[in-house]
């Protein structure tokens, strides 16, 4: 028996293949990769917490994604998630393409911007004149976006727009500016109220003018919140409603902590705004009693829905409709506007 197994792996057909050349074609095979990537690595890197590590993360990537570009092999990567319906980097979740805003220096957010009163909505939109609504926001907010942006589309007086990037908040305009991003939704869509989600990746350094805050320094609020007043100062300055939608509740005890913290800062901004913000909490509707996390809750029939994913974080299809109903309900009820079910509402996706 042992002869003949032993003549068995003889006759193989990769009997022989040298070690140095299995190496070799691995290391090819790699560097294929890294080269087809490397823009998606560098992007990944660019979001990671400011220190040692995303430097040496940029300086490596940095020229191999400049080569891909110029080749335009990434694009290889980019119709690869288009056909699985991927979102780049993120997984399989939506495939929403926007396109980037340059980044560009952020003015010196000291002081406190001069808001723009605007009285409540409280009107009546019709079809010819529908309601205009842009929602935006993180991985999160893009939970929370498809299901709403879905359910408006079945009013005939509203059409919406959901522009959300993942992997993106306040923190790091470096990465991706926000501020930038929402002029030019403000200026392409005129909306007349944005909803706003994000904030999940918001508890890491922050880049200023001046350098850099780590979350919980002295200066990091300060800094966190006049951001947060600039974007909905901008909004109303161009005759925008904001509703400010929270985080909902986290599985980890130290994110969920975090999250908390900044939706304080948040409701404080909104606070000082009067009738041109409203903040809506998200733990009424994605908590349990106690408002702590929970993955599962009954719907009206008291049928249990799932609406956390794995991850603690994300919202499933479920607790994104969950609460995107809430979001309608604050619509008519704090704006006092009155949505008229009915064929003729649009939702379109950036």
């Amino acid at each position: 028996m042992g002869s003949r197994d032993h003549s068995f792996w003889e006759h193989l057909p990769f009997r022989g293949v040298p070690w140095t050349r299995v190496l070799f074609i691995g290391a090819v095979c790699f560097g294929l990769w890294f080269l087809l990537d490397a823009p998606s690595l560098q992007r990944a890197a660019k979001a990671s917490p400011l220190g040692g590590r995303r430097t040496v993360s940029l300086d490596v990537t940095g020229p191999v994604a400049a080569l891909s570009r110029t080749l335009g092999l990434d694009n290889v990567v980019g119709w690869t998630d288009e056909a699985f319906g991927r979102t780049p980097g993120g997984g399989p979740q939506l495939a929403i393409r926007t396109h980037r805003a340059k980044s560009k220096p952020l003015p010196a957010t000291s002081g406190t911007p001069t808001p723009t009163t605007l009285p409540l909505l409280n009107y009546h939109p019709t079809p010819a004149t529908p309601l205009r609504v842009l929602v935006i926001g993180d991985s999160v907010g893009l939970d929370l976006g498809q299901p709403l942006v879905n359910a408006l589309a079945s009013y005939g007086n509203v059409a919406s727009y959901l522009d959300g990037q993942i992997d993106t908040g306040l923190s790091r305009p470096d990465y991706f500016n926000w501020p930038a991003e929402l002029k030019v939704d403000l200026a392409n869509q005129q909306p007349q109220l944005v909803v706003v989600m994000m904030g999940a990746n918001d508890p890491q350094g922050l880049v200023t003018p001046g350098g850099s805050l780590q979350f919980g320094q002295p200066g990091w609020d300060a800094e966190y919140s006049a951001r947060v007043a600039a974007f909905i100062a901008s909004a109303n300055a161009a005759g925008a409603h904001v509703l400010w939608v929270g985080m909902p509740p986290m599985q980890d005890p130290g994110l969920d902590a975090q999250l908390k913290h900044l939706d304080g800062l948040v409701q404080a901004q909104v606070a000082q705004v009067g009738a041109g913000a409203k903040y809506l909490s998200s733990v009424p509707s994605l908590g349990d009693k106690t408002g702590a996390f929970v993955a599962y809750l009954p719907d009206r029939s008291g049928a249990e829905v799932n609406i956390r994913t794995p991850d603690g974080i994300h919202l499933t299809p479920g607790g994104g409709a969950r609460l995107g109903a809430a979001v309608i309900q604050s619509i008519q009820g704090d704006l006092r506007v009155q949505l008229v079910p009915g064929v003729g509402g649009t939702g379109r996706r950036r």
